[in-house]
């Protein structure tokens, strides 16, 4: 019994012990009363497990921030091959901005050897003026530049007049000749010439001495006609080159206008090559600018979540004194391990939070740097703006050099074709036209037709299929060739005019010269064929009786042999006639 009375009385002493100290523990606890002896376990037990869930938030809130972290890192990373792929595309731009450089080097040396070859033109071309400058000197007439063929149509003229009027000196001779041989043969004989009486009291018996002053004034009148006519042939030739001097320019001025809006075109081409390079380095910028934007949210978003992270971290840390408090005061009430497993825990988060720490700093630091790159970029996106606009004008302006260049090469073929159409149907008209007035005036079993060329080339073919040249007819023949392609020439030139003007005059100088009689009446024939055509007035000079009784109206101008005046008079065609019968 003894034993049991000491043993209560140690258990006592426990108890007040464990009282007292519960005592003084009450005031550091959340229970609502520091009475020992009101102290229920169910309370204390109730007090652990609230204690315990908030450590279990704190836990969870812990690893929240460290998920929230890996999140952040694995953007970093994101970022991080973002800007590889970056720096792969700037490679690729680099290697296509060193091909385009090649390839604008080697358009300027096209341009550098079309501008020579301009220079070539522009120096060929004053050589040729200077060739024209001089041959036009040499013509002794004021022929500018542009004048040539006109020149040259009027010195054809002139010299085709000058060998009309050689053929009728030539004549005249001819006749006078003849007319002087037939006197000297009369005198011979003891005949006037003149009347046919004896010589002896014949009154004209003088008059050959006033015919042998009139051949050697007519031989001189020859040599100043074959001297005139040799002079226009030689300014004929020189006209024909001032002409050939002129297409020549022409064509090398139509070269170097050909050359010169390629060169045009070239050049605006190399202006787009340029401002191409220049807005795709510029679209570049913008997508840099667009990935600084999304950077830059996502150091704003890392921000923000840093604050936040800042703010519930301060929370905690004053949470954690607290808890750190009480937990120094319920030491020996909790679980030790489990205290010291949360402790670590909270280290552990708050060395994440110190990692995390330097890396926000690095991306505050790269979003500056890029807000700085900002403006710099902003000015490049104006010049941008400007360049598109450039080159959409540059290329409204190619695209309508391209189009008239095209239009003046259309028209250019147009005019080819068209010229040649037309020289295709007036040479097929006048070679039918030929042959219809030939076959008029030249009624034989000799010649099957004639064939004009395109270039105005004549052939004449027998019946039997050979082919002559004109100059291997006859002199009658050539007479009649050469009068069957005026009329043909003039038939065709008439019907180009009809119905806009009267048609002109048909005028025929001695065209019965190298005609014998047989073929004098097929070209009255052909006088009357070409009334039928509808020319109202055709002039004949002629001293062929039959051809001048043909005539409608008739003019006779003679010449007094002694005084060498002429005087002009009109007759009746029967008239003339009867005065041809009673020779």
């Amino acid at each position: 019994r003894d034993d049991l009375a000491d043993e209560t009385a140690d258990l006592r002493e426990k108890r007040e012990g464990a009282v007292e100290t519960l005592a003084d523990l009450l005031p550091e606890t959340a229970l609502d009363t520091e009475d020992p002896d009101a102290v229920e376990s169910e309370d204390v037990e109730g007090l652990i497990d609230d204690l315990e869930a908030e450590d279990e938030d704190h836990r969870d809130a812990v690893e929240e921030a460290r998920l929230e972290a890996t999140e952040c890192g694995n953007e970093a990373e994101s970022l991080r091959e973002r800007a590889d792929e970056l720096e792969s595309e700037a490679a690729e731009n680099r290697e296509r901005a060193e091909k385009l450089g090649s390839e604008i080097e080697e358009t300027r040396e096209t341009l550098t050897e079309r501008r020579e070859n301009l220079a070539d033109l522009d120096e060929r071309v004053e050589e040729l003026r200077a060739e024209f400058a001089e041959v036009a000197a040499d013509l002794d007439a004021d022929v500018a530049f542009g004048e040539a063929e006109s020149a040259r149509e009027s010195l054809a003229a002139d010299h085709d007049e000058a060998v009309e009027s050689v053929a009728g000196l030539k004549a005249d001779v001819e006749n006078q000749r003849e007319t002087i041989e037939e006197a000297e043969e009369l005198l011979e004989a003891g005949k006037c010439p003149e009347c046919g009486q004896d010589v002896e009291g014949a009154p004209h018996v003088d008059s050959i001495e006033d015919d042998r002053e009139r051949l050697a004034e007519l031989e001189s009148d020859l040599d100043d006609a074959r001297e005139r006519r040799d002079d226009l042939a030689a300014r004929v030739e020189r006209a024909e080159r001032l002409v050939e001097i002129e297409d020549s320019v022409a064509e090398a001025e139509s070269n170097r206008e050909n050359v010169a809006h390629r060169e045009r075109v070239d050049e605006h081409n190399e202006a787009r090559s340029d401002l191409s390079d220049r807005i795709d380095g510029l679209e570049r910028v913008a997508d840099l600018l667009e990935t600084v934007a999304d950077a830059d949210d996502a150091v704003e978003r890392l921000r923000e979540r840093r604050e936040q992270l800042d703010e519930r971290n301060d929370e905690r840390r004053e949470r954690l004194v607290d808890l750190r408090e009480r937990r120094d005061s319920l030491q020996e009430e909790f679980d030790e391990s489990a205290v010291e497993s949360a402790r670590e825990e909270r280290e552990r988060a708050e060395e994440y939070i110190e990692q995390v720490d330097p890396r926000l700093a690095e991306l505050r630091e790269n979003r500056d740097e890029l807000r700085a790159a900002i403006g710099g970029v902003e000015t490049e996106i104006e010049e941008l703006e400007a360049l598109r606009e450039q080159r959409e004008d540059l290329a409204e302006r190619v695209a309508w050099l391209d189009s008239l260049y095209e239009e003046a090469e259309q028209l250019q073929r147009t005019y080819g074709d068209l010229r040649t159409e037309l020289r295709r149907r007036n040479v097929e008209s006048l070679e039918a036209m030929l042959n219809e007035v030939f076959d008029l005036v030249y009624r034989n079993d000799s010649y099957a037709r004639i064939e004009l060329s395109d270039e105005y080339e004549l052939t004449v073919y027998q019946k039997d299929g050979e082919a002559l040249e004109p100059e291997q007819l006859s002199g009658g023949e050539r007479a009649l060739f050469n009068l069957s392609l005026r009329c043909a020439i003039y038939r065709l030139l008439a019907e180009g005019i009809e119905g806009a003007a009267p048609m002109p005059p048909l005028i025929l100088d001695e065209p019965t010269v190298f005609l014998d009689s047989g073929h004098v009446s097929q070209l009255v024939e052909l006088v009357r064929a070409m009334r039928d055509y509808g020319v109202e007035q055709i002039l004949v000079v002629s001293h062929d009786d039959e051809l001048v009784g043909a005539a409608e109206d008739l003019v006779r101008v003679s010449k007094d042999p002694r005084t060498n005046r002429s005087t002009v008079a009109r007759e009746e065609p029967i008239e003339r006639l009867a005065e041809a019968s009673a020779d």
